[in-house]
């Protein structure tokens, strides 16, 4: 590995560690109502980024299938969704 490697490595690691240590040192000082904001917010990015990096890809390599090239990615997103919300019901 060269130097510019670590340098890639080294700027998502810091920048992960900085918004956990936020999280972490202004958890108590933070409102409930934005820290629902922020959950929601952080929601709306990760299904997005599902939906751009995961879901069209899948459409796009099962268009052989046909018309129904849609249905193995909408029901795999639908039951990543569903076994989200059983852990969220079961695990306190």
């Amino acid at each position: 590995m060269t130097l510019n490697d670590w340098w890639i490595l080294l700027i998502p690691l810091l920048g992960t560690t900085l918004g956990a240590a936020c999280v972490l040192f202004m958890k108590k000082q933070i409102r409930p109502a934005m820290e629902r904001g922020l959950s929601g917010f952080a929601a709306g990015v990760m299904v997005a980024a599902s939906i751009w990096s995961l879901l069209i890809p899948a459409m796009d390599q099962s268009q052989d299938m046909g018309g129904w090239a849609f249905v193995p990615a909408v029901a795999g997103f639908w039951g990543g969704i569903l076994f989200l919300l059983l852990l969220d019901n079961i695990i306190p």
